[in-house]
C-alpha cells in the first residue's frame, strides 16, 4: 500500500509548539512512522519553508517528507495560505508524475490539506481519508469573548470536505457529535481512531527523574511546579492561567510555587509578547518563567519537573500534551472541553474544571498542589493511564480504516457534491 499524506500548512518535521505547529504534527509524524514501520509507504507532501532541507527528506525506509515550493519560503501567514492551494496541488502531481508514483489513497489533514486531498481523490481516482483535527464551527462555538473569529470560507470548505471525503478520521466520539450536529456528516463514513503516546519517550523515568530535571531547568527541589506546554494563542489560554496565578498571589504571597510556560507564538511574535506583558504588568515575573519550544527529548524533561499541568484551552479534539504529560507520571488540570475528559480520567489521573473563569482555575490548581498524597496518587495512576494509548495501535487502527475502504468497489467516477447550505 502507498499513501499520499497531505499536511500542507505545517510539516511534521517543524517543532511543536512554534509557528502552527502542535499537535497535528506530533499526530502525523507518529502516524506514518507506525505506518512506515507496518511496510506501508508514505509520502507525506508538506509546502517548502526553506531551501536547505531539499526536496525529499528520507525519514525512514518507508516514509518519507516531501517538500513542495508554493509560494514564497517566508512570510506567509497561514491565513494566506489559500492563494497557494493551486500552486501546492500542482507541485504534487508533477512530483508523483515524474517519480511515476501511484498512490492507494489520500490522507489529508486539516482543512486546507483537505481541499488539496479532494481534487488529488478526483484526478488519482482513489479514496480521500480527511482528519480535520480542529474545526471553524466548533472553533467559533467555543472561543473566547476576545478571540477572533473563524471565516465563514473555511467553514464552507470544511463542508465541501466532509461532503465529498469517503472516510473521515476522528479522534473521540465527541467530534463524531460535532461533525454531524455543525456539519451534517454521514455518521457511516466516520471513523473513530484515538492518538497515542510515545510511552518510550515520555515516561516517569527513575525516582530522581525530578530532581534532575529540574537541575536542568534550574528550579529549587522543593518548589511547586505548574507547567504549560502549547503555543501562545488565546484558544489555548495562557492568560486564563496567568490570570489564575495573579489570584493564588493575591491569595496568599508567600506560597512557594513556580509556573513554566512552555511554546512559541501562534502567528507573530506580537502575540508572544502580549502574555509576557500581562505578566509584569501583573508584577507576577518571579512566580512565571517562559521557556522557548523544544523537541520531544527535551520537552520530557518539562513534564517530569512539574507536579501538575495545566490545559485551560478553550477546546481541544483530544489533547495530546496532557496524554505526554501523563505518560511522564504528571496528572493533569484541565478544561472540560472537546476530548480533554477523554484524554484526562477525573480524579484518577487530574482535574478537570468548568469554564474559563481564572477564581476556578486558582481553586483547582490550589487544590492539587496543596494536597500531596492525592496529587502522588493520581501521578501514579496517569502513567497506567496513558499506557492504554500508544501510536502502534492508532496506526494499525488507521490500516483497518484504510482497508475496508479499498475493498469497496470503486465507481471509477466521483461525484462532486455542492456545499451544504
Amino acid at each position: 500500500m502507498r499513501i499520499a499524506m497531505i499536511s500542507m500548512h505545517t510539516s511534521p518535521l517543524q517543532q511543536p509548539g512554534s509557528g502552527d505547529a502542535g499537535g497535528m504534527n506530533v499526530y502525523v509524524l507518529n502516524t506514518a512512522r507506525e505506518l512506515a514501520e507496518q511496510g506501508i509507504d508514505v509520502d507525506v507532501y508538506t509546502r517548502a519553508t526553506r531551501p536547505s532541507q531539499g526536496e525529499i527528506v528520507q525519514v525512514s525506509k518507508h516514509l518519507r517528507v516531501i517538500n513542495i515550493v508554493a509560494g514564497p519560503y517566508e512570510g506567509l501567514a497561514k491565513e494566506e495560505l489559500p492563494t497557494q492551494l493551486a500552486a501546492f496541488a500542482g507541485g504534487i502531481l508533477v512530483f508523483a508524475r515524474c517519480h511515476h508514483l501511484v498512490y492507494d489513497l489520500v490522507h489529508s489533514h486539516y482543512w486546507l490539506s483537505g481541499q488539496v486531498g479532494w481534487l488529488l481523490r478526483d484526478v488519482w481516482r482513489v479514496p480521500l481519508v480527511h482528519t480535520a483535527h480542529t474545526l471553524a464551527a466548533v472553533k467559533n462555538a467555543h472561543r473566547a469573548d476576545h478571540d477572533t473569529m473563524e471565516s465563514e470560507a473555511r467553514r464552507i470548505c470544511e463542508q465541501q470536505i466532509v461532503d465529498n471525503a469517503d472516510l473521515l478520521v476522528v479522534n473521540t466520539h465527541e467530534e463524531v457529535k460535532d461533525l454531524i450536529s455543525h456539519y451534517d456528516a454521514d455518521p457511516d463514513r466516520i471513523s473513530v481512531v484515538a492518538p497515542g503516546v510515545n510511552v518510550k519517550l515520555f515516561n516517569p523515568g527513575n525516582d530522581r527523574a525530578t530532581e534532575r530535571s529540574r537541575r536542568y531547568l534550574g528550579i529549587p527541589l522543593h518548589t511547586k511546579v505548574i507547567a504549560f506546554v502549547g503555543r501562545l494563542q488565546v484558544f489555548k489560554g495562557p492568560d486564563i492561567l496567568i490570570q489564575a496565578v495573579a489570584e493564588m498571589v493575591r491569595r496568599d504571597p508567600e506560597r512557594n510555587f513556580l509556573v513554566l510556560i512552555c511554546g512559541g507564538a501562534s502567528g507573530s511574535a506580537a502575540q508572544a509578547n502580549t502574555y509576557v506583558d500581562l505578566v509584569h504588568s501583573l508584577g507576577l515575573g518571579r512566580y512565571i518563567r517562559f521557556l522557548p519550544p523544544r523537541p520531544p527529548e527535551e520537552l520530557v524533561s518539562v513534564y517530569r519537573a512539574a507536579d501538575v499541568v495545566a490545559m485551560p484551552s478553550y477546546n481541544e479534539t483530544f489533547g495530546l500534551v496532557a496524554m505526554e504529560a501523563q505518560a511522564s507520571g504528571t496528572p493533569v488540570v484541565a478544561a472540560r472541553v472537546g476530548g480533554l475528559p477523554i484524554a484526562v480520567a477525573e480524579g484518577e489521573t487530574g482535574m478537570l474544571v468548568d469554564g474559563h473563569d481564572p477564581t476556578d482555575w486558582a481553586d483547582a490548581l490550589e487544590s492539587m498542589l496543596d494536597d500531596d498524597e492525592a496529587r502522588i496518587r493520581m501521578a501514579e495512576d496517569a502513567v497506567d493511564h496513558a499506557s492504554q494509548f500508544s501510536w502502534e495501535v492508532t496506526a494499525e487502527r488507521l490500516t483497518s480504516a484504510y482497508n475496508d475502504l479499498l475493498t469497496e468497489s470503486p465507481s471509477g467516477c466521483y461525484d462532486r457534491q455542492a456545499e451544504g447550505a
